[in-house]
């Protein structure tokens, strides 16, 4: 499976993609909201092996992307969706090296996939979920055209203490009538 957008390539994970992914995962600040700890090089190894059998699994449930940038074919992030087909919807994930940050990158690969999402798929509903301190992370589901849905307080234990989440979703009704600026 490969998506096109003017800047990226989506595409599935290969075996040697774990040098890059590492790149972000074993960073601190990157991990800092996500709910998985740092990840060690095995750690990096294990997670595509992963990937690339759920690749494989029919009817696929996982849609979990490299994130390659067109120009300099550098690996930079990866971006997701959990299908769930009785419900006509999906969880989206998207994280990105710090290095590509402010880009619009985690948009413009979060975007492709909810286009795959709503027309490929014919999904009815796909929502994201953040720690409200992640501000990059609910500005790219703004970005997108999702609106905030819920604030749960203290919903999640990671890392050690109690955390918030800020749910959003997008209708595919919705999707059809947005119009992202560039």
């Amino acid at each position: 499976m490969e998506l096109l957008t003017p800047r990226l390539l989506l595409r599935e994970f290969k075996e040697d993609d774990w040098h890059f992914t590492n790149l972000y995962e074993a960073d601190l600040k990157v991990m800092r909201f996500q709910t998985q700890e740092v990840r060690d090089f095995k750690g990096s190894q294990e997670y595509i092996q992963q990937c690339i059998a759920e690749a494989k699994e029919e009817p696929r449930t996982l849609f979990d992307l490299a994130i390659v940038l067109r120009s300099t074919d550098m690996l930079i992030g990866k971006v997701g969706m959990k299908v769930d087909y009785d419900a006509e919807e999906a969880a989206l994930w998207y994280i990105l090296n710090r290095t590509y940050w402010n880009k619009g990158y985690g948009t413009e690969a979060a975007q492709e996939l909810l286009k795959f999402g709503f027309e490929e798929l014919h999904l009815h509903r796909v929502w994201a979920d953040c720690d409200p301190r992640n501000i990059g992370s609910y500005r790219i589901m703004e970005k997108l055209g999702m609106r905030r849905e819920a604030h749960f307080r203290e919903n999640i234990f990671i890392k050690g203490e109690w955390c918030d989440s800020l749910v959003y979703a997008i209708l595919d009704h919705e999707w059809q009538h947005k119009i992202i600026p560039s």
